[in-house]
């Protein structure tokens, strides 16, 4: 129950509900690299991330990767599923080891029959889903690639950074993952990296990226 109380999506159900949905649970776990499904597989339920990452991917027939989103423990993907039960609308792949928690799309609608404020919470969280997809569509258009690379940095240092001071340490992310969050190449953010790095803006630390100077970044978020 306490991996459900952790999801931004049951945030507001109460100590009841949880338990009423921790007894459908699936355990499902995940080597790196592992495909949970594809774009066109059946929709038939939601997965809750209970530890490791995972990323949702569109791909080329080419192979070539864009990054929807990189979700972590306390994350949830496949809310499409649970909407209309439709195809899937990406490929998620387990980007780490990973526990996952599958709940069925037809134990949630019986759930969402007899407690419809639930389904007011989760029209919400989807929009936010939503809006986040739609700034990337926005970024891509608009940004060059540093702009949309310190704007990453910052959402990243928003989401799940650890400040110590003024300094904001983001975590273990390989330049192939910022790369393919911001439709670029790796090339191109090794570049911009080490622009930022020369400037006094950002480093490595025992493998971990750290901001050093955030509000300068902020600025640079801007350039179009």
């Amino acid at each position: 129950m306490e991996a459900l109380r952790r999801v931004e999506l049951f945030s507001g159900l109460d100590t009841d509900q949880l338990a009423e949905l921790a007894g459908k649970l699936r355990g499902k776990r995940c080597a790196a690299g592992q495909v949970i499904c594809l774009r066109g597989d059946p929709g038939n339920s939601l997965y809750l991330i209970r530890s490791g990452r995972v990323r949702v991917v569109l791909t080329s027939p080419a192979g070539k990767e864009v990054v929807l989103n990189l979700l972590g423990a306390g994350d949830f993907v496949g809310d499409l599923a649970l909407l209309d039960g439709a195809p899937r609308s990406a490929d998620v792949i387990a980007h780490d080891d990973c526990e996952l928690l599958a709940l069925d799309r037809s134990d949630f609608m019986a759930f969402l029959d007899t407690h419809p404020a639930a389904a007011k919470h989760l029209l919400a969280v989807m929009s936010k889903r939503l809006r986040h997809n739609a700034d990337l569509i926005e970024e891509v258009a608009f940004l060059d690639i540093g702009a949309r690379l310190a704007r990453l940095l910052l959402a990243l240092a928003s989401e799940r950074g650890q400040r110590h001071g003024d300094e904001i340490v983001i975590g273990n992310l390989s330049q192939s993952d910022l790369a393919g969050m911001i439709s670029a190449t790796r090339e191109s953010v090794n570049k911009w990296l080490a622009a930022y790095r020369r400037r006094g803006l950002v480093e490595w630390r025992q493998g971990r990226l750290v901001i050093l100077q955030p509000k300068r970044l902020d600025r640079l978020a801007e350039v179009s």
